[in-house]
């Protein structure tokens, strides 16, 4: 891989990875609502299961969402729909510490890594990076480049992310402050889905 094609995609990495999206929003909510330790799994569920996607979008997944509108069209709703059931989860969690919210407990790393086939800008950064970064002519080893920096830059995100909700929780420790913060975190889950739905 050129240089110069390294370098733009470790710059495509950072910009997809670091930017607000579903999976940042959900991991600085768990990390208000449940601490940095308690949501190690959901972070770790989101860096691997980002790195299957992109893996398997190489593999020719990219290919066939595009032969079959009909994958497409039943992933937006899958998605949708799950995105808005964990906004709704995000909505009623309770404060970090606290008993009662609606479901006391973070995402698990399964649940986070399956969350990747559904979350539009996951999909749509997995197809976009393959169709910019991985040459036909060299289709195997630009994969493993790709793979290696997204693996390695979604983990910097995923950790940055969890530190912002970490800090954040300190700011929110009244139960008024920590139940609106839930209620903009879940209304910015619904808004991201909203590009999807369109």
């Amino acid at each position: 891989m050129p240089f110069e094609v390294f370098l733009a995609m470790v710059s495509f990495a950072f910009v997809m990875a670091f930017t607000p999206g579903p999976n940042n929003i959900m991991l600085t909510a768990s990390a208000v609502n449940f601490g940095f330790v308690r949501s190690i799994p959901h972070m770790l569920g989101v860096a691997l299961g980002f790195v299957i996607l992109l893996a398997a979008s190489g593999a020719g997944l990219g290919a066939m969402l595009v032969t079959m509108p009909s994958v497409q069209t039943a992933l937006k709703i899958v998605g949708a729909a799950y995105m808005l059931w964990l906004a709704w989860k995000i909505a009623n969690a309770g404060v970090s510490g606290e008993s009662g919210g609606a479901d006391p407990r973070p995402l698990t790393f399964l649940q986070a890594a399956a969350f990747q086939w559904v979350n539009p800008k996951g999909v749509v950064t997995a197809l976009g990076a393959i169709a910019l970064y991985v040459s036909p002519s060299r289709a195997i080893s630009d994969l493993l480049i790709l793979l290696a920096v997204f693996g390695l830059v979604t983990l910097l995100s995923t950790i940055s992310w969890l530190l912002f909700g970490v800090a954040l929780s300190r700011a929110l420790r009244d139960r008024r402050w920590a139940r609106i913060f839930n209620v903009c975190m879940a209304l910015l889950l619904v808004a991201s889905i909203v590009p999807m739905v369109l």
